[in-house]
Parts: C-alpha cells; structure tokens; sequence
C-alpha cells in the first residue's frame, strides 16, 4: 500500500475530515472527495458505496488488507471497513489514486 494513501488517511482521521463505517459512508457519499474501502470487507454496503460512489464520480481507492489493518492505519481500536475523506485538494488525489493502480 502507499504511503500517500496513508498519510491522507492519518491526516483526514486526526483532523476529523472523514466519515468512518460502511453505513455512515454511503449515507455520505455526495460530500467525499476520495473513498477508501478495505479489500476484504464483503456484503451489499461495499457494492452500494461503490456504485453510489460510480454515480457521483467520487474516486474509490482498495485497501489492500482487512478491516482490522484499516483500522489500525488510522489509529483506531476497531474495525474500519470503509472511510470516505470528505476535505482534500484535487493535487492530493491525484498520486494517491495513481499509486493505488
């Protein structure tokens, strides 16, 4: 995983730039800049985040490894399979959403 995809992510979660949880997040998704689901989260609220997110041209990014490891980059003690930043430059994304592919 790079290491712009988590230093966007500590920044965004010390800040309180984000929304944290599958549910939260698709409930927020016309107001996120980038999206970022974890590889192994399975179930409908990822295809719903990810197409919700299709529709309103919000870029998603696939963390590479499980739920817990989500959690643990942000510096949380639980579970995270979905965070969606909601206040970052285009100049940011841009080589975050490169190195991701």
């Amino acid at each position: 995983m790079g290491k712009l995809l988590e230093k966007a992510l500590r920044d965004a979660v010390k800040e309180d730039r984000c929304t944290i949880g599958a549910k939260q997040v698709a409930g927020a998704i016309k107001g996120s800049k980038m999206i970022v689901l974890s590889r192994l989260r399975q179930g409908n609220d990822t295809g719903e985040i990810t197409r919700g997110a299709e529709e309103a041209g919000v870029p998603t990014v696939s963390f590479e490894g499980s739920s817990v490891a989500l959690g643990r980059l942000c510096g949380l003690q639980y579970r995270v399979s979905a965070i969606s930043i909601d206040a970052m430059p285009e100049a940011g994304i841009k080589p975050i959403l490169e190195e991701a592919q």
